[in-house]
């Protein structure tokens, strides 16, 4: 599990700076993400902020999660008030670990919470993570019921020695099922794959794919697998029980991806999502973006911006230490940082180079805007999109988004 980032002390009520309130916001919206930090199994690749019973020790209760997870929103409330940004939500993302691991009756209480508090949108997206196996149809019908308009699932691969090499613990045969319940209760469905796990084969993750597409879901994510320093994996990748991920294969498997979900009907539009007219997720967009957000939970990052300066900040790691500061009325926020005009722009080049509406060349200091052409002849930016002034990646740039994201800022 990696380090939380170093920044400065965050005051003991979470107050944000009072010149946020001079300065409107970077970007509409406002976002809501809940962390539920719980697993029942932890997947040897995973390094996100997520425990199993085992390793929790007391004052850590995952039955009284949503009433500690609550005191958050109440405080987010009251901090985004006293500078002039509490609005209604456009967005709500439930992540974890597995929301799903706690009762809809908790996730809906946090999220009446939530419309209570600060309100929400009438069209507003409402997403909540799940694994196949920790939902029923009736659970799915319940969080409809209660206002989620989404669920994406974890469905990683269709091939069950990939799913054991990831220590997936669901059966590959569900997820077609849980996906008809899901659209049954009138969620819209994505599915999340991983691509490049030891041992897995082209045509493993051609399955896979075509698996998840047969579904016919709204969205589909498909991300690299990435052995994070400190996993289960990384240790048996380091003894040579498991090679590592190969580059070269895993740009294969995007390139593959990317046709079978483009002939399906998907458009790419961000580096690692593809989706049907009008199912992107809003949520992430809003990431891509820069529109505030709050996040609740251990761990959970917020940012509240202008498009002068930002603040971003993250909460304590563990789930005793953060409801502990709650209950205490203290933010649970462990350190914060504040990004200035140059950094901002600078964070918006490397989100916006992502996504398929790209950036504006003007957007782009000189040096980035001269090197603009020289990306277009090495076939990683759509030279009509640049001829319209955006910088929007081809197939192979995304493949090297971050060598672009260089020759950007440099």
């Amino acid at each position: 599990m990696p380090a939380l980032p170093v920044g400065e002390a965050v005051p003991d009520d979470g107050s944000l700076p009072g010149w946020l309130a001079d300065v409107p916001p970077a970007a509409p919206g406002l976002g809501l993400y809940l962390h539920v930090p719980f697993c029942r199994v932890r997947c040897g690749y995973c390094d996100f902020t997520t425990y199993t019973a085992a390793e929790l020790g007391g004052g850590a209760d995952q039955a009284g999660y949503a009433t500690t997870a609550s005191l958050e929103i109440a405080l987010a409330a009251r901090t985004l008030s006293s500078v002039g940004r509490a609005r209604s939500l456009s967005t709500v993302f439930v992540g974890g670990g597995t929301p799903t691991m706690l009762p809809t009756s908790d996730l809906a209480r946090m999220l009446a919470t939530a419309r209570d508090e600060l309100g929400l949108d009438p069209d507003a997206e409402v997403t909540t993570e799940a694994n196949p196996d920790s939902v029923d149809e009736a659970a799915l019908e319940r969080l409809a019921e209660a206002g989620f308009t989404r669920v994406s699932f974890g469905m990683q691969s269709a091939v069950r020695h990939v799913l054991a090499t990831l220590d997936r613990t669901h059966d590959p045969d569900r997820v077609p099922q849980v996906v008809a319940w899901a659209r049954r209760a009138g969620l819209a469905v994505s599915l999340d794959l991983i691509y490049g796990t030891p041992g897995e084969t082209v045509e493993d993750w051609r399955r896979s794919v075509e698996a998840a597409l047969e579904t016919g879901v709204d969205h589909l994510s498909a991300y690299a697998l990435v052995v994070e320093d400190g996993t289960r994996m990384a240790g048996q990748v380091r003894r040579g029980l498991l090679p590592a991920p190969d580059p070269d294969d895993q740009a294969t498997k995007y390139e593959l991806v990317d046709e079978l979900a483009s002939a399906a009907g998907l458009a790419w539009y961000e580096v690692s999502n593809w989706a049907r007219p009008g199912a992107a997720c809003r949520h992430n967009e809003a990431y891509w973006r820069g529109s505030d957000w709050w996040g609740v939970g251990p761990g959970a990052h917020s940012h509240v911006g202008t498009p002068q300066a930002s603040v971003r900040w993250w909460n304590v790691k563990h789930p005793r230490p953060y409801a502990e500061r709650l209950a205490r009325h203290r933010t649970p926020a462990a350190g914060r940082e504040l990004l200035d005009a140059a950094s901002v722009a600078l964070e918006r080049t490397l989100l916006g180079v992502r996504v398929a509406e790209g950036l504006a060349v003007q957007s782009l200091a000189p040096g980035g805007r001269t090197a603009v052409a020289g990306l277009v002849a090495d076939g990683l930016v759509d030279g009509a999109a640049a001829v319209r002034g955006r910088v929007v990646l081809t197939r192979r740039g995304r493949l090297l988004a971050d060598a672009v994201v260089r020759a950007l800022t440099a």
